[in-house]
């Protein structure tokens, strides 16, 4: 099974890095393709909302707006499964994987070129919090809503900080672990 680990920060040393570092070292030890791709080292611009708000986007499956993003959504179609790694920002998720969802969702949420590149298959969503920790449930909350249009089938949401880092990595490993099954 090919599994993707979508990390989201600009911090390669950060909270969220471990994390993506924790679950594919499960990925590999289980014999499982692990397909890492940081977005911030990408190239994706924001939704145009192109022509009626739309775009061919809803029809075609594909964005007119032609860089980085194709790759990665192609990647989606691939993957048998996502682990998505975000820092938490103010409550929110990072700008980058924002803008990476808001073009997913046009693409996928209400694709009429054929069922979602996600659908039914198993994401686990992972909140790092490098500050207090206050805002990962609604973070989660926030990435869950976008999955679900997407019909992508929610394995577990876990929101990490600095105060149960130490625990928090093992319990990424053990969900990406039962996530193989």
């Amino acid at each position: 099974m090919k599994i993707m680990i979508l990390t989201t920060s600009p911090n390669k040393d950060g909270l969220t890095e471990a994390c993506g570092k924790a679950a594919k070292k499960i990925i590999e030890q289980n014999k499982a393709e692990a397909v890492l791709v940081r977005l911030n080292d990408l190239q994706i611009s924001a939704c145009r909302a192109c022509n009626d708000g739309f775009g061919s986007c809803n029809k075609t499956a594909a964005c007119q707006t032609i860089d980085d993003f194709q790759g990665v959504q192609k990647l989606f179609g691939e993957a048998g499964g996502y682990i998505i790694i975000t820092p938490v920002y103010c409550g929110e998720m990072s700008e980058s994987l924002k803008t990476f969802f808001d073009r997913l969702r046009r693409c996928e949420a209400f694709a009429k070129a054929g069922k979602s590149k996600l659908q039914e298959k198993p994401y686990l969503a992972i909140a790092a919090a490098g500050g207090s920790g206050n805002g990962t449930v609604f973070c989660l909350s926030s990435m869950e809503r976008v999955l679900n249009m997407m019909k992508a089938s929610r394995f577990d949401l876990l929101g990490i900080t600095k105060k149960n880092k130490e625990y928090m990595l093992k319990a990424i490993e053990a969900a990406t672990e039962m996530m193989l099954k």
